[in-house]
């Protein structure tokens, strides 16, 4: 792999971003299609780790997957006028296909309310039919102006959940169950501590009564937005007819959610625990596990010590862990080492000689624990019974990445009551989560946000934030009842 300087993330955080991703090979700027991406294997294969569990998940809560058409007609996309308002500067038309302009233009998909909401017409006719559970896996574009690999691209890949239901009640409570699906995810498996909240009437999604979100901090103090979940009430029911006969024999519009997570999961992956050094994964979503670095200078060494390392890989491999043997020819162990950092694998082991006599491997951790009896990072891991040492080692490495970010983000976090201590936190680039008062007004988010660039990221679900109280308005001094989140945001 040719060498790429890693920017310092205090020199250039938004170059950082970008050299982590080319260094560790996950992607590149597909440059023949303005804004999109190409994502390279080792940034697929995370994209696929994740997509595993969730889709596990949605399994798990009664959801079907399912596949419906890029390609949406026009007149699906104007049906629901907020929907279209919403989307309209993001859109890309089709108006012309087998040499011939067509009657009518086709929109490439920037999410699928519009044309599911037909198929749900087509296939609910009674509450017997009711709840109707889907998810889509699949790719979607947004004509985005300001691009950034994983966090904003003109097609990224996601997942998209759509229901329908027979009361708005259990609509509800289909779009809090997901949003933990969301949370859950997000805390167990990527290791990123997210704050649970509802969205303002100004920031929530084109045609929905309510957004819940979960929102996480990134090492520049920024908030990325890392899952959605929507009521959508009856709006596309009345807009497509989606209608169903209740039990009483009344015919009513259905009450339906939608639901969404996409490839902006990598980019929330890197900049939550990366360093100067390169790619740092959690070991749920880790592509390669463990590194294993034969070492040796002599033929007769070679033998042994290469046969060690392939009774060790598959000693891992049968405990369920994706082991990767480096012994290729002509590269010194340093530059081997130097890659798999780089590529953010959680546990690299060298083996050699001294280590076979001695019945013990050595052990590096991506990130080492504060350990004084760990010289250089380093640990010895007994070679008999280490697949249960090394996944424990795992089991660590998932937590203290939480841990670690968890402290990054209580430490950059303020309760402010002040207008000028407010504008203070956002000067120049700097962003933290603040926690303040607000008077509940569109125009007093509107003049927060031209003042500093900070928006209201959401307002938070009972225990996820301060403990609601009333005050006063951090801009205004008008009565407010609770605190909501605000930060700089991607």
């Amino acid at each position: 792999m040719a060498e790429q300087r890693i920017t310092p993330r205090s020199e250039d955080y938004a170059q950082w971003y970008q050299d982590v991703i080319t260094a560790a090979e996950l992607a590149e700027p597909a440059q023949v299609v303005k804004g999109c991406m190409v994502i390279r294997p080792h940034g697929f294969a995370i994209w696929e780790k994740m997509q595993a569990d969730l889709d596990r998940r949605f399994k798990e809560t009664g959801h079907q997957n399912a596949s419906f058409p890029l390609l949406i007609p026009m007149s699906f996309i104007q049906k629901e006028a907020e929907h279209v308002e919403g989307f309209a500067p993001e859109l890309a038309v089709v108006t012309h296909a087998g040499g011939k302009e067509l009657e009518e233009p086709y929109v490439i998909r920037p999410t699928s309310e519009t044309i599911i909401g037909h198929f749900f017409s087509r296939w609910i006719d009674s509450w017997r039919d009711l709840p109707l559970l889907i998810n889509q896996w699949g790719n979607v574009m947004r004509w985005e102006l300001r691009t950034r690999m994983f966090l904003r691209t003109g097609e990224f890949l996601w997942q998209e959940g759509h229901t329908a239901h027979a009361s708005h009640e259990e609509a509800r409570e289909e779009v809090a169950r997901m949003h933990d699906v969301y949370a859950d995810f997000s805390r167990e498996m990527m290791s990123m501590p997210v704050v649970k909240g509802v969205k303002t009437a100004t920031e929530r999604f084109a045609g929905a009564l309510e957004t819940r979100t979960i929102e996480a901090m990134m090492q520049d103090g920024k908030a990325l937005q890392a899952g959605t979940s929507h009521d959508l009430g009856q709006n596309f029911g009345k807009a497509f007819d989606v209608t169903f006969q209740n039990d009483r024999g009344e015919r009513e519009f259905v009450w339906q959610t939608s639901w969404g997570m996409s490839t902006r999961q990598v980019g929330a992956l890197i900049m939550t625990h990366s360093d100067d050094q390169g790619l740092v994964l959690p070991p749920r979503l880790a592509p390669i596990h463990v590194a294993i670095v034969p070492i040796y200078r002599k033929d007769e060494e070679k033998v042994a010590v290469l046969e060690a390392a392939g009774r060790l890989a598959q000693e891992l491999r049968d405990d369920g862990l994706t082991v990767k043997v480096d012994d290729r020819e002509g590269i010194k162990p340093g530059a081997k080492y130097y890659e798999w950092e780089r590529k953010g694998v959680p546990l690299r082991i060298e083996l050699g000689p001294r280590d076979l006599a001695e019945g013990a491997a050595v052990g590096k951790r991506r990130i080492a624990p504060e350990n004084a009896e760990m010289k250089g990072g380093k640990e010895k891991l007994p070679l008999e019974g280490l697949g249960v040492r090394v996944g424990a080692v795992l089991d660590e490495f998932q937590e203290t990445l939480f841990a670690r970010a968890l402290a990054f983000r209580e430490a950059n976090t303020l309760q402010v009551d002040d207008w000028d201590a407010f504008q203070a936190v956002f000067t120049g680039q700097e962003s933290r989560f603040v926690w303040a008062h607000w008077d509940g007004t569109a125009e007093t988010e509107k003049a927060i946000k031209d003042a500093t660039k900070a928006t209201i990221r959401c307002i938070p679900l009972p225990g996820e934030g301060p403990e609601a109280e009333p005050g006063q308005c951090v801009k205004t001094g008008q009565p407010s009842a609770q605190r909501v989140l605000f930060a700089r945001n991607y």
